[in-house]
């Protein structure tokens, strides 16, 4: 892999379990975690369509599927549709605010609480300290966690890395007793306000699949950009040339 001339040694994981396919397996490139300057490359392995979990970055890379598209907002092109609108007034008594990250008891209650509801018997809804700490940022990664409280309380938290080419939401968990609340949509909304007041371009949101149930809400965002062959593509323009 290149980039600005520089070259960078790739791994290709074993098969294992797709997290969106049961019946199918995945495969993953990944870029050398002991890369000199490794936030830097991955500030640019942004725009190729990598991803970090925990202290890995990598790209999908499966032999008989190319189901996930990266896929990001444009900062300046974003407009809010009406249910956003409706989202942040249903959420203007919370406050928002960036922190370091790092593993606290009231965190990581919060984090097993969500896993639990979310994803029950699925192998993360036991999730220790370690893993906490290890999943959501790594020692070179730009990270911040971006709390909502309310009246003090932690209702959610989004990690989100700050990255020069862009945002990054990671990982967004919250107290599923508010679910009325849209908070992970609501998380989106303030990485968006977070990426236009750092002069950064794009929120980048991970993976879309088109007509996967759990991808719903991705295209609900204005100027959401998929990566093609041919590049960097409008998502309602693509659907519109099919």
């Amino acid at each position: 892999m290149a980039l600005r001339s520089e070259r960078v040694r790739l791994f290709q994981t074993l098969p294992h379990a797709c997290g969106y396919f049961h019946a199918r397996t995945a495969q993953n490139l990944v870029l050398d975690p002991s890369a000199p300057e490794l936030a830097r490359l991955y500030s640019l392995a942004l725009g190729r369509g990598f991803r970090r979990a925990g202290g890995h970055v990598y790209h999908p890379h499966c032999p008989r599927c190319h189901a996930c598209e990266p896929c990001r907002i444009d900062v300046a092109a974003f407009k809010p549709d009406r249910s956003q609108l409706r989202c942040l007034r249903r959420n203007a008594d919370l406050e928002v605010s960036e922190h370091p990250p790092a593993l606290t008891e009231e965190r990581h209650e919060l984090y097993a609480r969500y896993l639990r509801a979310r994803h029950p018997g699925g192998g993360m809804d036991e999730a220790s300290g370690e893993d906490f700490t290890h999943f959501l940022a790594a020692p070179w990664s730009p990270t911040v966690f971006l709390e909502f409280r309310l009246r003090g309380k932690l209702l959610a938290l989004a990690v989100t890395d700050v990255c020069t080419t862009g945002v990054s939401a990671v990982y967004t968990f919250y107290d599923p007793s508010h679910a009325a609340r849209s908070l992970g949509t609501y998380a989106i909304l303030s990485q968006i306000e977070l990426a236009r007041a750092r002069g950064l371009p794009h929120l980048y949101l991970g993976y879309w699949i088109a007509n996967h149930p759990k991808m719903g809400y991705k295209s609900r965002f204005d100027a959401l950009e998929v990566l093609t062959a041919d590049g960097w593509s409008k998502l309602a323009r693509l659907r519109d040339a099919k």
